[in-house]
Parts: structure tokens; sequence; C-alpha cells
């Protein structure tokens, strides 16, 4: 990786170099959690540090843009964008890794962790803000925690909160009542093949978890399974996942030496993922590069007979380049057993759609060391 102009002193790699690093985010966000699992689990001492409105404006100062979660390295380097950030954190660690050293694993935990991460956003955001007692209870929690520093009074703050997270994850993201019987079907299908997973082995690839497992981890811990009306649906049709969710939360990888399934291969009940992967979720990554390449700021998309008009993504198109560059850069055994296992899905056929894509969101490469002035496309709770 290029090194960053604001680079200090290098971090060694033995004596825990990553010691005390400072993790900015909310204990209500959906990828702060993600990340503040994974730091949990590979058991780096570190600090979490709520954001306010002014630490918000500090992080935007530092990484260039007002997102969370955010990480303060102990050499005064700074972070974002949590899949980056977490194979970064990761490439610095000694023994088993949380990124599947297997080819064939480590592309497809990437794909399913993409999937999780982006296509799962938008339900996960329609039951926090469409139903009325979780608006209200997040609505409350965020005036409270987030903004307790706005010179504003605690109604106004609230108010202020619940219209505009309504506004903008909901009106102009594609939640209406024609799309939310399918926004609502992607969260209980989900529900329906992990909790088969889960009930067949503690995590998603094995004895202990991978980048895929951070993956779900992000919407379904802090959105599905602690907002009142997802969690109740979680808790009566998917004890598994429920149950997996404190597994994750309480992992430590000093405790969790046990192995992965067999190199090559994913298990069987990984289908039901990469099937919707295949016929949704990569169609709906082509259709917003395809619109962001005539210069759209729109597009319609549909899936299984439903019909969205979505905001163009620049971040989502640069997930595709990302995963079109994971499939090229691998060798050809590699590429003939994954085909073997996305045979049907539909996957490969959507993923390499478009040819030569470039998204120019990460040029130099310097991800996740982004520096101030970068330009964020898309949702700002990476």
């Amino acid at each position: 990786m290029p090194a960053d102009d604001t680079e200090k002193t290098p971090i060694p790699l033995t004596g825990g170099p990553l010691a005390g690093l400072k993790l900015y985010g909310l204990d209500l966000s959906y990828f702060t959690g993600k990340v503040e699992a994974y730091i949990r689990y590979t058991e780096i001492p570190h600090q979490r540090i709520e954001l306010s409105l002014k630490r918000m404006r500090e992080v935007a100062r530092r990484t260039g843009l007002a997102q969370m979660p955010a990480i303060e390295l102990p050499n005064g380097r700074w972070m974002s964008d949590s899949t980056p950030m977490i194979e970064w954190l990761d490439a610095q660690r000694e023994g088993p890794r949380v990124i599947p050293s297997d080819p064939v694993q480590h592309f497809l935990s990437a794909l399913v962790e993409d999937y999780a991460d982006e296509w799962l956003w938008r339900p996960a955001l329609h039951y926090r803000w469409s139903y009325p007692l979780d608006a209200r209870l997040m609505g409350h929690r965020i005036a409270t925690e987030m903004l307790h520093d706005a010179p504003a009074p605690l109604w106004l703050r609230r108010l202020f909160i619940t219209r505009r997270q309504k506004r903008v994850y909901l009106k102009h993201d594609g939640v209406t009542r024609k799309t939310i019987p399918h926004i609502e079907s992607i969260y209980r299908r989900n529900l329906v093949a992990l909790n088969a997973i889960f009930a067949a082995r503690p995590f998603l690839l094995g004895a202990r978890p991978t980048l895929a497992d951070f993956g779900f981890f992000a919407s379904m811990f802090r959105h599905f399974g602690l907002d009142p009306t997802p969690a109740r649906i979680m808790r009566d049709e998917a004890p598994h996942v429920y149950e997996w969710l404190a597994r994750m939360w309480n992992a430590k990888a000093s405790k969790l030496s046990g192995p992965l399934v067999a190199a090559g291969t994913v298990p069987d009940d990984w289908q039901p993922i990469l099937a919707d992967i295949g016929a949704s979720y990569l169609p709906y990554l082509n259709a917003n590069a395809r619109a962001f390449l005539k210069g759209n700021t729109h597009f319609n998309f549909e899936t299984e007979g439903t019909t969205y008009h979505l905001p163009v993504h620049l971040y989502r198109v640069w997930c595709l380049e990302r995963l079109q560059a994971r499939w090229h850069a691998l060798a050809p055994d590699a590429q003939i057993r994954i085909r073997e296992i996305l045979k049907g899905t539909g996957c490969l056929e959507a993923l390499t759609t478009i040819a030569n894509l470039w998204s120019g969101f990460d040029p130099d490469q310097r991800s996740p060391f982004f520096v101030a002035g970068h330009i964020w496309s898309g949702h700002q709770s990476k």
C-alpha cells in the first residue's frame, strides 16, 4: 500500500504494536459494532471513544469525512472504512487470522462479507426508522448520546435526527410501501439461512470467526439484534442467530484455535446466501455501476418482482470494482474451484458483466488511510 503523507513512525509487527489504538464510533452504530467486535476478538488493548458533534468534526478533519467508525493508531495515523480497516489490522497480526489463507475461502468470504455489509444496510435502516417504537427509541438515543453537545433542547434534537434519518435512509433510499415487503424478506431469508448454519456449527466457516462472520455481525448485532422490532423476529424465528451474536461478542482469538472447513471448500449451507448474491445483490451493483458510468444520479432496479428507485452510490461502484479485482487476481485452479461452488447461483455471470470497471474512488490505493478532502459518495457509517 502506498505510504500516506501523514505517516509517522512505522508500526513494528512485534510487542503489541497496536495496543492503545482509539476506536471512534457509537454504541448503536452498524459498522462500529463490526469493527469493535473484531478488535475485541483479536484482543487488541484499545480505547472506545463515543462520538459527539465535536468529536465527529475532528474525525472529519483527520479522515476527510464525518463518518464512523474511525481508528486512530498509536503512531497518530487515522483510518476509516470498516472492511479495509479489518484487512489492514489483520495483516499486522500473528497467528490465525480472520481473513482465510485459502484463496477459495478468501474470495468467497469477501464476497459474502460485501453482500452482508451493503445489501442488508437497507433492511437494517428500514426496521430502525420505519417502525414507530424503534424510531422513537433510536432517535432518543442519538439525541442524548451523539448530539448531547448540540446547542438545542432535547425535544428538538430528537425531532431533527428522526426526520433526518427518515429522509436520508428511507425516502431517499427506495424504502416505500411497495418495496417494504421485499426489503423485509431480505432480512427474513438471511435469518433462515444463518439459523441453519449456526445450528450446525458455531461460525460460518467452522470453529472460529472469519471475515464473513464480521460482515453479517454489523447489521445483525447493532440493528437487527438490538432494535425492538427485528430483535423480536430474530428471537422468535432464529434463536441460533441470536445465540451467535453473543458468541461473536464474547469470542477471543486466544481461546478459539479450532479448524475451518476443508481448504478449497465452503459448506453447502452457504448456497442460499450465494444464490441471493447472484440473483439480487450483484445485479444491483451492476445497475448502480451502469448508472454511474452514464453520469446518472439515480436509477431503477428491478429484482424479484419489486422495482426500486435508488441513488447512485460511488462506494458501491468501488465494491464491485474490488470484487472483480479479487476474482482476476486468483490463480486458475482457485477460479476453477470457485466456478464449481458458484455454479447455478449466477454470481460469476453478474460479477463479470461489466468489464474494466473503474470507479476512481481510491485511485492511489490508500485505503484505509484516506487523505483529508477525499469525497465519499454514499452512506456515512462505514
